[in-house]
């Protein structure tokens, strides 16, 4: 599906992973996924593109790997069962990312890591490093050791805020967040047969966020909320992020050729610039 977005000129991308597409149903990693994400992030390294993966999945890795099929509710058990996860994950990523000749990294945040500027400053100096020779940084939350307490703030509350910030900070042209939907409806369209996709927004209104199905809505509660936050957050800073199906991650490639995936997040005055003649819902 061609359109009129140029991505010609995105030389640094930002690709977030939802454990959805990581993980199936019966709690095993998706070998096949992961395999098709590490080869198409691959690829866009060789065409000479900086790439950053944010990447979710540390916990329900973790469940797999010690039989569980439901979420404990206790902080111990998930952290516990993100630090079992997280080595998992890295381990397959790894040894995907290497049938393809590409080096990885793990950077695990907290948000008083990015909070605090000396830290900070370490934080960008070392991916910028990493980037520089070409190695794509994998990136999760420290979910071992970041909690709420008092006003010591150490969680983002959800990979979608964290990938979202990482784009801020990095100076990405283009966040890319892979979820189980095609992009951002009218409605929900798990339950609303005439909700049509939206392929292209330049604001974050209360009207979207009514659409995303409000906070007490399993709609809400099961992610897009969070999506259009993130999506505010690159918007603030004029920034574009697109929100597509990552079933088949190799989508990737589709998006970055232009052609019309998912929802579009742009500012107005960057979507003018392209001189795009699609109508924007």
């Amino acid at each position: 599906m061609k359109s009129n977005r140029h991505m010609d000129n995105v030389s640094r991308v930002v690709v977030k992973i939802g454990t959805s597409s990581l993980m199936h149903a019966n709690g095993k990693l998706n070998l096949r996924a992961i395999d098709q994400l590490s080869y198409t992030l691959t690829g866009l390294v060789n065409e000479g593109k900086q790439v950053i993966l944010v990447s979710s999945g540390a916990i329900g890795a973790g469940m797999g790997r010690v039989g569980l099929t439901k979420r404990p509710e206790q902080i111990q058990k998930q952290q516990a069962l993100a630090s079992i996860g997280q080595s998992e994950l890295m381990t397959v990523y790894q040894q995907r990312f290497a049938a393809y000749g590409q080096q990885i990294s793990q950077v695990l945040l907290t948000h008083d890591v990015l909070d605090y500027p000396q830290s900070r400053a370490y934080v960008h100096n070392t991916m910028e490093q990493l980037l520089d020779w070409g190695i794509i940084p994998i990136v999760n939350e420290n979910d071992t050791v970041a909690v709420d307490e008092l006003d010591h703030r150490t969680t983002f509350g959800d990979n979608d805020q964290l990938s979202a910030i990482v784009a801020v900070r990095s100076h990405a042209n283009l966040l890319i967040m892979l979820s189980d939907i095609d992009g951002f409806y009218t409605g929900n369209p798990h339950q609303d047969t005439e909700a049509k996709l939206i392929r292209e927004l330049h604001e974050v209104t209360d009207d979207s966020l009514k659409r995303a199905g409000g906070a007490g809505t399993e709609f809400g509660t099961g992610g897009m909320m969070t999506k259009l936050k993130a999506a505010a957050e690159i918007l603030a800073h004029h920034q574009m992020m697109i929100l597509a199906n990552g079933a088949n991650p190799s989508i990737i490639f589709n998006i970055m050729n232009g052609e019309e995936i998912g929802t579009l997040f742009m500012p107005k005055d960057m979507s003018e610039g392209m001189d795009d003649d699609r109508t924007v819902e």
